[in-house]
């Protein structure tokens, strides 16, 4: 099931089951929190939003192993964490913005992400029932400022990972039924048309049902947890030269099975 958080042509935020393009059948309540209720309501899709309010967004860094090769890390013994703010959500099609804090120089990058949605909440979840705690899936673009994800955080990452608009969502959720495993999805980012990652989840080191068990040790993970699972090869700061993203950019991240998501760039 393909489910989208909406603008209503009346102009409600709706959640709903998408049918075709520009309409869903509107959904009562909170899918992802409350189960899948519809409501037989049909509606024109004014808007896509991002297609859940996450709760909390864990990030997961350095899990491919060819990324790791290509920034010279070494492969890690655990995952590695860090966090960003729901504040840094942004929907599909909505800009994603170069902070003025960046005006030093080139350094906003781009990285495709699988995202999993936690819709049963758990704590010392074991690996083999961490998929039965997942409500579906969708695509992120973990935006990132790497002076201040290197330089300007005191050794964490999660500043140069946490601006204003860091992480578009979308563009819809796809439910566990339609993705029975989800170590077998092909990644891709295009930066104006020009293909700058294509990967698959297989490249991962630590899979989503070892990241949710590691996660869930002694911790909560509550319906609504948002868990990006890190990027393959390929992002800007690698290539040579690097590749930044620049106002008047678009970038596209896409993950097969869920779609393309795709954002402006601007100053």
């Amino acid at each position: 099931m393909r489910l989208i958080r909406y603008r209503s042509q009346e102009g409600l935020v709706c959640s709903g089951v998408e049918l075709d393009a520009g309409r869903a059948e509107r959904l009562v309540g909170d899918p992802v929190r409350e189960g899948v209720v519809r409501s037989g309501e049909v509606d024109k899709v004014e808007a896509l939003l991002s297609p859940v309010l996450p709760g909390t967004i864990y990030c997961i860094g350095q899990n491919y192993r060819k990324h790791a090769i290509e920034t010279g890390a070494a492969i890690p013994e655990n995952p590695v964490i860090f966090m960003k703010p729901v504040t840094a959500v942004q929907h599909p099609g909505g800009p994603v913005r170069i902070p003025k804090a960046c005006s030093r120089g080139d350094e906003v990058d781009y990285e495709v992400e699988l995202a999993v949605v936690i819709g049963k909440h758990g704590r010392d979840i074991p690996e083999t029932q961490a998929l039965e705690h997942v409500f579906g899936y969708t695509v992120a673009n973990d935006i990132s400022a790497r002076r201040w994800q290197k330089h300007g955080g005191g050794g964490q990452w999660i500043r140069g990972k946490s601006f204003d608009t860091f992480c578009p969502l979308g563009p819809a959720l796809v439910t566990t039924d339609e993705i029975p495993d989800p170590q077998t999805l092909a990644l891709r980012t295009t930066v104006n048309g020009v293909e700058m990652q294509k990967s698959s989840t297989s490249d991962m080191i630590f899979g989503v049902t070892k990241l949710i068990s590691f996660l869930s040790a002694d911790t909560t993970l509550e319906a609504g947890t948002v868990i990006l699972t890190g990027t393959p090869e390929g992002v800007g700061f690698t290539r040579n030269p690097p590749v930044f993203l620049r106002a008047g950019d678009e970038v596209s991240v896409e993950v097969k099975g869920i779609g393309v998501l795709t954002n402006p760039v601007e100053a």
